[in-house]
């Protein structure tokens, strides 16, 4: 079935909302806010269908030439037929709408709390890190790129565009090159990684693999000859969602990767978690320190906690600005990175190894406390115990604002007031967006 229909705003995905003639949202793929066009009714609901746009009858002017023609295919930069402005315009929207939806605030409130998304400055050739699934192919050779959406396909792309320059042609030498050596013969290998820098020059291959026998220098001669690698890493770990690490080998070089944030310098271990656009990152600390001291830059005494510090992105720039900081990690390999990045930047925090919700009541009363979770949010009962730590601001900051709004929520319920939310954009050309807010208490 066929019908005409405008195009109204972009959903929390790569698709495109919009109505039919009966009133039934219709989500559109490849749409763009202000298209007229003739849709072909692809899957319906009883509350929503799908749809693939037949034919523009008016394209929008928020529509831009797709740069990439894997786009689509791999979902890495689904938004690229969107021009930026309107990327930003349609990431902050998203945001007033959770808060709306799920927080449950009155439009004019949210409209005035969410300030304007803040824009990278490059809107290609971002990426800092770029993640290839491994598989065996129909004919026994190694297929290695990204996911296909919605599948388990990988998408065999030369290039990437929205990778640093250094790691933009990085997807077609890895495959080449383990191909080589690899041969028939998967050994284990399910996922590679591999992070580069603009600033340090750094780049570092990781192989994911399975336990057991692997040709450890024939595969370190041959990605070395590939790519220009300061670090070859093998990450021993289980496959799927839960990836539970069990060694790291370095192969070849340094054994770690070195970025520069905010003029300090970090070291990242393969399986350690780094915001993967480091200029917007700068950004997003820049918003925490200065939300945290009122608009000044200097916390010097005061008592924060960093919850999910990671491998301290926030915890260092607060330590140099004169916080007495607790940082709070869980994952092993972010733990030691964070020791050992606070020691070379000379930097003062109190690293405690342990689940956020579980180390929170003992950290005693707090004038200010950092929340970076994962996408899930905070878990049940850990609002409650920052409130009973009764930090007088809270910075969150989310890179999912469906459940960033759910907790927003839940601050409200205990006692405090959302000031101020910024969405910055770390991931141009996809429908992500990262928020940093504020909380006051009372």
């Amino acid at each position: 079935m066929e019908q005409t229909v405008r195009i109204e705003r972009m959903g929390y995905g790569s698709e495109a909302v919009a109505h039919l003639d009966s009133g039934k949202a219709v989500f559109v793929e490849q749409g763009a806010p202000g298209d007229v066009a003739v849709v072909e009714i692809v899957e319906e609901k009883p509350s929503f269908a799908r749809a693939k746009i037949v034919r523009l009858e008016q394209p929008s002017e928020a529509r831009a030439m797709p740069f990439c023609e894997m786009g689509g295919a791999c979902g890495g930069c689904s938004w690229q037929h969107l021009a930026y402005e309107a990327q930003l315009e349609a990431k902050r929207d998203n945001v007033i709408a959770a808060l709306e939806r799920t927080a449950h605030f009155d439009a004019e409130t949210a409209r005035q709390r969410v300030e304007a998304c803040v824009p990278s400055k490059r809107q290609t050739g971002y990426r800092n890190k770029l993640e290839l699934t491994a598989r065996q192919g129909s004919d026994g050779s190694l297929a290695l790129g990204f996911t296909r959406e919605g599948s388990h396909e990988p998408v065999v792309p030369a290039t990437c565009p929205i990778a640093v320059s250094p790691i933009q042609k990085a997807p077609k030498a890895l495959r080449g090159a383990l191909r080589y050596v690899l041969g028939s013969s998967d050994l284990g290998l399910f996922r590679v990684g591999v992070r580069g820098s603009v600033r340090t020059r750094e780049v570092e291959v990781a192989l994911w693999t399975t336990p057991g026998a692997f040709p450890r220098a024939a595969v370190a001669k041959t990605l070395s000859s590939a790519l220009r690698a300061t670090s070859i890493v093998r990450v021993l770990a289980d496959p799927g969602k839960a990836r539970k690490v069990k060694k790291v080998e370095v192969l070849q070089g340094k054994g770690c990767w070195e970025e520069e944030l905010c003029g300090y310098r970090y070291r990242t271990s393969a399986p350690s978690f780094f915001q993967v656009n480091t200029a917007q990152a700068e950004k997003l600390v820049n918003l925490v320190v200065e939300g945290l001291g009122g608009g000044s830059s200097s916390l010097e005494g005061m008592l924060v906690a960093d919850l999910y510090a990671g491998g301290g992105t926030f915890s260092i720039p607060l330590a140099r600005a004169g916080a007495d900081v607790l940082a709070v990690e869980a994952a092993g390999s972010s733990v030691r990175d964070l020791r050992r990045n606070a020691e070379e930047n000379r930097a003062e925090v109190e690293v405690i190894g342990g689940d956020a919700a579980r180390e929170l009541p003992e950290l005693g009363g707090l004038d200010a406390l950092v929340v970076d979770p994962p996408r899930a949010g905070l878990a049940d009962g850990v609002v409650e115990s920052i409130a009973c730590a009764a930090p007088e601001r809270v910075a969150y900051v989310s890179c999912n604002p469906a459940t960033w709004a759910r907790d927003v929520a839940r601050f409200e319920e205990q006692g405090y007031t959302l000031t101020r939310a910024t969405p910055v954009d770390l991931f141009p050309q996809t429908p992500h967006v990262e928020v940093a807010s504020i909380f006051r208490r009372g």
